[in-house]
């Protein structure tokens, strides 16, 4: 989001699912960078709707209403168009619908934005800060990132353990992101001794944040779409989500250097099994960390 102007529109993506899928959706669409995520009764103001509040002192009659709308807030439509198009391409999405995006009426959300991001420790002496806030006096190591048009403020468990693996560990000579959203992985690999590294995503908004990003963090990148992408890399880093992960299998293990390694995210430790089925004719992908229920992924490419 572009600071300086304090009067831009956000994008409203909305979402109906049972309420047994409620928590898996909304941490997709956290994992997608929505700004903000609520849920509302789908039958509201009907005959079907639900109370979730019981007698005081008597617990609650039931945990969820039986169909609930999501509602996800992004900083632009195109953000929020594909965030519905990644969510629809999802095993679990069959029993939810999509019905649409709609734009928010204009209120000042740099200051309402800027009021939910706070510095975000990576390790205690790397970490995210966005550009408003003061640089934390352990860190010999930062990015400076606000929320913007592309996915990734570091706030996010996939992104956390992908940027704290980057931090703890020796990086090779070439590094490539794919779906690089903000940049911020790609910057990371950057800021810790990469020289060649290359960042790619399928949204020009992207590209151009990832490339606004690196400026303002000093580093030199190559980003671009993804046929921007050539060659073979020592690491390969893709924080996406586990449908098109699979799909990508075959590309991204060729895009990987013999001997490199292949860091993935995104994935839900349910989908662990999933991935390494998907991944097992070209590499072994092991479990690195977990967090809140996310897991990281890696391979050594033979």
């Amino acid at each position: 989001m572009n600071s300086t102007n304090a009067e831009a529109s956000l994008y409203e993506l909305r979402l109906v699912c049972p309420q047994s899928l409620v928590e898996t959706l909304s941490d997709a669409l956290q994992a997608l960078d929505a700004l903000s995520v609520s849920v509302e009764d789908a039958d509201a103001h009907t005959d079907a709707e639900q109370a979730l509040f019981g007698e005081p002192g008597m617990p609650a009659p039931r945990d969820g209403w039986e169909r609930s709308v999501v509602l996800a807030l992004f900083s632009g439509e195109a953000q929020a168009l594909e965030a519905g198009r990644i969510l629809q391409a999802q095993d679990f999405f069959s029993d939810c619908a999509l019905q649409g995006v709609a734009t928010i009426a204009d209120q000042d959300w740099v200051r309402l934005t800027q009021a939910q991001f706070a510095p975000v420790e990576i390790t205690p002496s790397f970490w995210i800060v966005p550009s408003w806030h003061q640089l934390p006096a352990a860190a010999s190591h930062s990015i400076v990132l606000d929320p913007g048009l592309a996915f990734g403020t570091g706030t996010h468990p996939t992104t956390r353990m992908c940027l704290s693996w980057i931090a703890r560990n020796p990086l090779p000579t070439t590094v490539l992101d794919y779906g690089c959203g903000s940049g911020i992985l790609a910057i990371a690999a950057a800021k810790f001794g990469a020289k060649g590294v290359c960042a790619v995503d399928i949204d020009p908004a992207a590209v151009q944040a990832t490339r606004d990003n690196a400026n303002n963090n000093s580093v030199t990148l190559n980003a671009g779409l993804p046929d921007a992408a050539t060659g073979r890399y020592d690491l390969v880093v893709a924080n996406i989500l586990s449908s098109p992960l699979k799909v990508l299998a075959p590309l991204l293990c060729s895009l990987t250097q013999s001997g490199g390694r292949l860091l993935l995210s995104g994935i839900l430790e349910r989908q662990a099994e999933e991935l390494q089925a998907a991944y097992a004719p070209f590499c072994t992908l092991q479990i690195l960390d977990s967090q809140e229920g996310w897991i990281l992924m890696s391979a050594t490419l033979d």
